[in-house]
């Protein structure tokens, strides 16, 4: 089983800040797609921003302009910087890594981010 470590998680007033990290396997991070979904209560897990090996980006458009994900090479892991928090973007977040080769997907064990007042 692929181990997927995030952390950065927490409580932020709204219009603040904060930076989810996850750290994976080299060998995975090296070849993957690798992103960041989320889940709030009630709601289905949605798609935040992935980035693709060769640095190549896709984001919700719902947190366009305020979140940027990217990748840490030599420490194999991935980053979603989140800006300008609203309390829409409460939700738990997940690491996320695809295979382009084989398709198998694995998930990290999930962070909250809580963005109130």
């Amino acid at each position: 089983q692929v181990q997927l470590v995030e952390s950065g998680g927490g409580l932020v007033q709204p219009g603040g800040s904060l930076r989810l990290s996850c750290a994976a396997p080299e060998i995975i991070f090296a070849e993957n797609t690798m992103g960041w979904y989320r889940q709030a209560p009630g709601k289905q897990r949605e798609l935040v921003a992935l980035i693709t090996r060769a640095g190549i980006t896709n984001y919700a458009d719902s947190v366009k302009r305020r979140f940027t994900i990217s990748r840490t090479n030599a420490k194999s892991t991935v980053h979603l910087q989140m800006n300008s928090l609203k309390s829409e973007d409460t939700a738990v977040y997940y690491c996320y890594t695809r295979s382009p080769y084989t398709g198998n997907e694995h998930w990290g064990q999930g962070t909250q981010v809580t963005v109130s007042s």
